[in-house]
C-alpha cells in the first residue's frame, strides 16, 4: 500500500479502521485491504489525493454508508444483502420476490 503519503491523521485513520475489522473476525489481509480503500476513499473526498474518480468524491462518506447499509439501521438489510442471501440458500423463486418477500424467505425479523 502507499501508505508512505498518508499524513499522521489518515495513518491513525487507517490503524483504528483496521484494528476494528480484525476486532469482528476479519482476516488480516482482508482488514488491511478495506482500511486502505477507505481511507484512500476519504481522503479523495477531501482533496488530498492527487487523482481520484468521481464516485469517490461524489458518493456518500463510507461512515453514512456503512450506516446505512449495515443490519441494523432503519431499513434493515438492502434488497441486494437479502438477495444475495437467499441465493446462497438456494431459495427458490427469489428473483420475483421483493424485499419484504425476501426477508421472510430468508428468516429475517
Amino acid at each position: 500500500m502507499p501508505r508512505g503519503q498518508w499524513s499522521d491523521k489518515r495513518e491513525r485513520q487507517y490503524e483504528h479502521i483496521k484494528e476494528g475489522l480484525k476486532d469482528r473476525g476479519r482476516s488480516e489481509d482482508t482488514a488491511e485491504e478495506i482500511a486502505a480503500r477507505t481511507v484512500n476513499k476519504e481522503r479523495a473526498r477531501h482533496g488530498e489525493a492527487k487523482e481520484s474518480s468521481r464516485l469517490s468524491k461524489e458518493d456518500i462518506s463510507s461512515g453514512r454508508r456503512g450506516g446505512k447499509r449495515s443490519h441494523t439501521g432503519s431499513g434493515g438489510r438492502t434488497y441486494d444483502q437479502l438477495y444475495e442471501e437467499a441465493k446462497h440458500k438456494n431459495i427458490k423463486g427469489r428473483s420475483k420476490m421483493n424485499k419484504s418477500e425476501l426477508l421472510k424467505a430468508v428468516g429475517g425479523r
